[in-house]
């Protein structure tokens, strides 16, 4: 009898499509490429080709300006640099780019940007304002892998 299961499930395993056997549990994440195509090493070039086109295409949608949400207030920006020293691949997709912008009142605004994607189609998740004419409203602190930011001291 117990021949016969194992038998059984032999068969059945043989005949099952192998998709089902073999499929993954996240498919649409970007470690997990799909068939036809392999994820691209994202370089620090990349990254900032990302931040600036996003900067431009918001400015081509809007007044010319890249706007900010800060403390309730609507911030009209214009880019002064980009900080390629500063750019990070975070892992897993995600990638970190700093730049420094002007803003309409006259002061200098440092932004946090945090994107995802491929080169050539990368999204800005995230924007945050971290400093204002030099002076940081947070600070980043590393704690087992992971970057925080902390208030400052």
């Amino acid at each position: 009898m117990m021949g016969k299961i194992i038998v059984a499930a032999a068969i059945a395993l043989f005949f099952s499509p192998a998709p089902a056997l073999f499929s993954q549990e996240h498919p649409e994440h970007p470690e997990h490429p799909k068939a036809g195509g392999a994820t691209k090493k994202v370089s620090t070039a990349d990254i900032s080709a990302g931040i600036k086109k996003h900067i431009q295409s918001d400015i081509t949608k809007s007044d010319g300006k890249f706007h900010v949400k800060y403390e309730n207030q609507d911030l009209a920006l214009d880019l002064i640099k980009v900080h390629d020293d500063r750019l990070q691949d975070l892992g897993g997709g995600k990638y970190f780019a700093c730049v420094d912008m002007k803003g309409t009142d006259g002061k200098t605004y440092d932004i946090d940007c945090f994107l995802t994607g491929q080169p050539g189609k990368m999204t800005v998740t995230d924007t945050a304002v971290h400093k204002i004419d030099g002076k940081p409203l947070y600070n980043w602190k590393e704690e087992n892998g992971k970057w925080n930011k902390v208030p400052v001291s």
